[in-house]
């Protein structure tokens, strides 16, 4: 598709020319759904840095390149992605340039997982409607997203994970998404539902297989039902030369849990917005982040907290490590509703800058209508503490080693907050690998 064209009134005739057309769904909401994105989309344009949620995020690297839809994904082999497999996974879905490769994927069908579905959206949507219809783009509003709606607009293939009521799933579920091709923009899309009682930990991770420029469009919604528990890790490790948007929107019920744990390694460019209302009563959830960006990177992430019911708990800690001259964003609003009494929340954004060319903006937000409440917010942005630095070279480390470790510290505090152990280890390598300098 022709990015190049967004802000043009004829720039969705452009996209659609070169989208392959999507076969007509036998649910008329399904196709009413792709319509109305369509339509929202032929209305809204590409966000500039005049829009105040996009102030500190300059799209205009993306639209110098013109992208094309994925062809036909390539003919992968299993040991061409299996370097990105997990010990504890056994149970995966691939998609390559957002096609679905069942060839690659381990179907929860397979492992005799009664109820538990893991499978391909567009393949099981008939089958499942009844469970999918009030979620599937209920959360990830499109109304005024002009990412959300091109997504929705040619939603066919994605990960659809249904846990039935009461079962608790004891291996994590892994949706791989990898990008192979330059120049093309996928759509990946995502449905995670925990009924009530259930619990589940789903890995949502972005790979590629070359230093090509793409693009990856990617929307996940997510219900959590009454007293289930979900604990969601994603992980963007994309080219560096990529651009990579990312929506996710969660719905939690009564006394439901939602753990969130973030990571941003890759992307010339990418932003994340993670949306998650506390829609009844008792409701939790734990929200954490990290962005660790070299070079000419940037990376955005904007979270919203919507306490919209009494008696809810929310907590998040998003940290930023930037070096080179790279740019990290971070805007986090929580809102506290009127009525929603006894609400406790705390947020916290800290931020390591090690480069003077390196740039943090950070925004945490309060918004309070509720009277009978316990909230705290706080931000940091700085270099490595000096004490700390003197302390480690009085036990003997050198300038260079004692630098490294702390900066390691830092971003593996929230690295060790994801409970896939295998995963775990790699990424505390990357961010060893990420800080690490070099004696002189």
């Amino acid at each position: 598709m022709s990015m190049s064209l967004v802000n043009s009134n004829s720039y969705l005739e452009s996209l659609l020319q070169g989208q392959p057309r999507l076969p007509p769904s036998p649910l008329a909401w399904f196709n009413q759904l792709r319509a109305n994105a369509v339509d929202h989309a032929g209305r809204l344009k590409l966000p500039t840095t005049r829009d105040e949620e996009w102030r500190f995020t300059d799209l205009s690297p993306l639209v110098r390149h013109s992208f094309q839809p994925a062809r036909a994904a390539p003919a992968l082999q299993t040991a061409d992605v299996e370097h990105f497999s997990l010990t504890e996974a056994a149970i995966r879905l691939v998609f390559v340039d957002g096609k679905y490769m069942p060839q690659l994927s381990t179907p929860a069908e397979r492992l005799g997982n009664r109820g538990l579905i893991v499978t391909n959206l567009s393949s099981a949507i008939t089958a499942n409607a009844e469970a999918i219809e009030p979620h599937l783009g209920q959360y990830a509003r499109f109304e005024g997203n002009l990412f959300a709606a091109l997504n929705t607009a040619f939603l066919h293939d994605g990960a659809l994970v249904i846990v039935p009521r009461g079962a608790v799933i004891d291996t994590p579920v892994h949706v791989l998404l990898v990008t192979t091709q330059p120049e093309v923009a996928s759509h990946p899309r995502c449905l995670f539902i925990a009924e009530a009682g259930s619990e589940v930990t789903i890995l949502e991770d972005y790979v590629s297989l070359n230093e090509a420029i793409y693009v990856t469009n990617a929307v996940t919604e997510i219900a959590v039902g009454d007293n289930a528990q979900i604990s969601h890790i994603r992980v963007q490790r994309d080219s560096t030369e990529a651009f990579h948007i990312g929506n996710c929107a969660v719905s939690l019920a009564h006394a439901s849990r939602y753990r969130s744990v973030s990571v941003a390694l890759g992307a010339r460019i990418s932003r994340y917005d993670l949306n998650t209302a506390l829609a009844a009563e008792g409701a939790e959830c734990v929200i954490d982040g990290l962005a660790l960006i070299n070079g000419r990177q940037l990376a955005d992430t904007h979270s919203s907290i919507d306490h919209a019911r009494p008696n809810c708990t929310s907590r998040q800690l998003h940290k930023c490590i930037a070096d080179g001259s790279a740019h990290a964003v971070f805007n986090g609003k929580i809102m506290v509703r009127p009525g929603a009494q006894n609400t406790d929340s705390a947020q916290s954004s800290r931020n390591l800058l090690l480069n003077a060319k390196a740039r943090i903006d950070t925004k945490p937000q309060l918004e309070i209508f509720a009277d009978d409440v316990k909230c705290a917010h706080g931000a940091t942005v700085g270099q490595l503490d000096s004490e700390e630095l003197f302390y480690l070279k009085s036990r003997g480390l050198s300038e260079v080693a004692a630098r490294n470790l702390l900066t390691y510290a830092f971003g593996a505090e929230i690295i060790d907050r994801i409970p896939i152990a295998s995963l775990k280890y790699r990424l505390e390598r990357t961010v060893l690998e990420q800080t690490k300098k070099t004696e002189p």
